[in-house]
């Protein structure tokens, strides 16, 4: 049986949903992330830059595009080793048309040959973005399969269609 790893990097406080600004508890990534390790039963890990993100929406997405222009990497809090997980799901927003830049910071750290990896995102409209090819070119040998992209304002109601992703990718 192989062993499971959900690693996911995401944003509470404010979000764009459906055309406007709301505040989440929660981030969207992060609810997917907790259903996607239930289900399948995977431990879990969350990728946390060493410098917080701003709560409000527009301060956030305003670092996020200097972040992905200067192809900066963010210090993480911590790090997890990968070496006994067969599967890896990779979670994150879908910020500027890919992964924000923390995810890249975790990614280019480890080594994922003989590893499945699933990408999964939250969006309000731009879907998985370039985000799967970027995480194709980081982790070499490893087998990438299709990822999911869930529109954000949809995560709560979403179990059904990662089910589905699953079973489709898992078998």
């Amino acid at each position: 049986m192989s062993k499971k790893l959900v690693v996911y990097f995401s944003h509470k406080g404010e979000n764009y949903s459906k055309g406007r600004i709301v505040n989440l508890e929660k981030g969207n990534t992060e609810v997917v992330a907790e259903t996607i390790s239930n289900i399948v039963d995977a431990d879990i890990f969350e990728i946390v830059a060493d410098k917080k993100y701003p709560i409000k929406y527009d301060d956030c997405i305003e670092i996020a595009k200097k972040e992905l222009r200067e192809n900066s990497r963010p210090k993480l809090k911590q790090d997890i080793d990968i070496k006994e997980y067969d599967i890896i799901f990779i979670g994150y927003p879908n910020w500027w048309g890919t992964m924000p830049m923390p995810v890249w910071t975790f990614l280019e750290g480890k080594d994922f040959n003989n590893k499945k990896i699933l990408s999964f995102c939250t969006h309000e409209g731009s879907g998985l973005g370039k985000s799967e090819s970027d995480i194709k070119k980081i982790v070499g040998d490893a087998e990438v399969l299709k990822g999911l992209a869930i529109n954000g304002s949809e995560v709560n109601k979403s179990e059904k269609q990662i089910k589905k992703w699953l079973e489709e990718r898992l078998e």
